[in-house]
């Protein structure tokens, strides 16, 4: 069977014993001390698959290849290698709670690159369709699905969406360029062929010539740059730069006039544009986890794109995810984060249209509504700017990544530093780094909020899930539990558990492939794939005596068991 599964096969094992559930468990604080590092797998998390014709060392003629690997996969396990290298390293309560996602561009498409990235802890690879062509994101996309195929990650897609508000052209084809104070450059709705020596920028909005005036200030991907409109000749528009800054391909343009936003024109722009449905149709086609839609406004269209995702493909899980980027989207947050399968926020965008002082405040109450509705949330843009460029990241960026840590958001997510920058790895190790440090603060000042969760649940049964859980997540806390393991069909039961932000990692088992990426966009949560039976006590034998042979839980580990199958719950020590 192949390796890069991170799959097991025993000849012949013992049956293990029943876990020890009628005994009273004895709290981690209670019980003799161990060390807490894994037993090292002799398997190399990063090796190529073994050839079919191979289990166990012995050969396996080709005819027979298929059966073995179907029994095989009946016993198998599947878990992130990252993700499996970390638990052995490191032990329960050092894993990383805090997700990673990363945009993909030119500095990280290529496979080797792809690989770092998984290594270094990304959960979820973002390509972002404001960039490149359909045939590059196809290549990006199965990369991806490659990397998890043979070297046993377990990465989710996320596509953006361009989004139908008003931006700046390819610059001719160049990769950047950069605005110097006093310089006057050219706005302009016609294409043109001249280049960037030239100072003329197309714009995508044939109105854009008519809505500014003389005195406006146009802001550049959310104030990287700045300019001040001079004069209108026809089509074109004279601006002079008044913040110097750095000009990228298809960079947002905001319009501000008299200290607000010019919004009117914007809210009358569809919030998916036809190459958006295009887009979303090769999304659809590729199998992407996520869907990110730019420029929400209002609850509407989440409904209309789920609808559209379900009638072109039937049984699709594909999750979307809302951007939080303009003041109409703030107007209608609940019902946007209630219709939506997780919401980003877009800090960048969102703050070329507010005041910028009030971003943080509402930064922090965005990702508080998100978790006491149960949906998963992303803080965005400009966390590492500065290592777009420089190795080290700024002091004032470490706190601000700090911050969203502590905030419990389930994702952080690189942008320009991870497409484009010099440093992406590096990037991607202070993400993880931060938040682990900040994590380990707030398990060891014991810092268990207050916050009381409100009931999200409708149906009965949803009901029961959710109290299960919420009990749950209070017991590992006070018990001191090693690990909490929810065995679910559809993921609904570990999205409770992860909002109830439990101090112990939370091991989600579940049988579908798709299930298990999406649930690695959840705060504490690490998806196994696993085929499971309708019979709870041979659910955990047999998961017992799989993860103890790859060397991820040892005898007398505590451990939390819930099943959305049976909605039960045991607590007992790993046999």
């Amino acid at each position: 069977m192949a390796t890069a599964a991170r799959s097991l096969h025993r000849a012949g094992p013992t049956p293990p014993k029943p876990p020890s559930s009628h005994r009273l468990p004895v709290p981690s604080h209670l019980r003799p001390q161990r060390s807490r590092r894994l037993a090292a797998s002799s398997s190399d998390l990063t090796s190529f698959p073994e050839s079919a014709s191979a289990t166990n060392g012995v050969h396996v003629p080709w005819a027979a290849a298929s059966s073995v690997a179907a029994a095989a996969a009946a016993a198998a396990i599947d878990v992130d290698a990252a993700t499996e290298a970390e638990l052995r390293e490191n032990g329960f309560r050092s894993t990383r709670r805090t997700k990673l996602v990363c945009t993909v561009g030119p500095a990280t498409c290529g496979a080797a690159e792809l690989e770092a990235l998984a290594v270094g802890g990304m959960n979820v690879a973002r390509v972002n369709m404001c960039h490149g062509d359909r045939e590059w994101h196809r290549g990006v996309i199965r990369a991806v699905r490659r990397l998890n195929d043979e070297k046993g990650f377990a990465v989710a897609v996320m596509m953006d969406t361009e989004g139908s508000e008003i931006h700046m052209g390819d610059l001719g084809g160049a990769p950047s360029a950069k605005a110097e104070d006093g310089e006057v450059w050219t706005f302009s709705v016609r294409s043109s062929d001249t280049s960037l020596t030239d100072r003329i920028i197309h714009v995508n909005y044939d109105g854009f010539a008519e809505d500014v005036k003389a005195g406006d200030e146009l802001f550049v991907d959310g104030g990287m740059a700045r300019f001040e409109v001079i004069e209108k000749l026809g089509p074109d528009v004279k601006c002079r730069c008044t913040d110097p800054g750095l000009l990228l391909p298809q960079a947002n343009l905001t319009i501000w006039r008299d200290g607000s936003v010019v919004r009117e024109r914007n809210a009358m722009l569809p919030t998916i544009s036809s190459k958006d449905w295009i887009d979303i149709d090769f999304g659809i086609a590729e199998g992407v986890d996520f869907i990110a839609v730019s420029f929400v406004k209002s609850a509407e269209v989440i409904n209309h794109l789920k609808s559209y995702i379900s009638a072109r493909s039937r049984g699709s899980d594909i999750g979307v995810i809302a951007k939080i980027e303009t003041i109409d989207a703030l107007k209608n947050l609940e019902e946007i984060i209630c219709a939506s399968d997780g919401i980003m926020v877009a800090r960048g965008d969102l703050g070329a249209q507010i005041p910028l002082e009030q971003v943080p405040s509402i930064q922090k109450r965005i990702v508080r509504m998100c978790r006491q509705l149960n949906k998963p949330v992303i803080v965005a843009s400009q966390l590492l700017e500065s290592m777009i460029e420089y190795p080290t990241p700024t002091r004032a960026e470490v706190a601000d990544v700090s911050e969203a840590v502590r905030q419990r958001a389930d994702a952080l997510m690189l942008s320009g530093e991870s497409a484009m920058g010099r440093y992406p790895e590096k990037a991607l190790s202070v993400l993880r780094s931060v938040s682990l440090r900040i994590e380990r603060w707030w398990r060891e000042e014991k810092r268990h909020e207050a916050l009381e969760l409100q009931n999200v649940s409708s149906s009965f049964s949803d009901k029961i899930s959710e109290q299960i859980c919420n009990s749950a997540a209070k017991m590992a806390n006070n018990l001191g539990v090693d690990a909490v393991f929810v065995y679910t069909k559809d993921g609904y039961m570990a999205s409770l558990l992860s909002r109830c932000r439990p101090d112990c990692p939370i091991f989600a088992f579940t049988s579908s492939m798709s299930v298990r990426r999406r649930l690695n966009l959840q705060w504490g949560l690490i998806p196994f794939r696993l085929s499971e039976s309708d019979d709870m006590e041979s659910n955990l034998n047999r998961t017992f005596s799989l993860l103890k042979a790859r060397g991820m839980v040892q005898s007398g580990d505590l451990v939390i068991a819930l099943s959305d199958m049976l909605q039960s719950i045991q607590v007992m020590n790993v046999p």
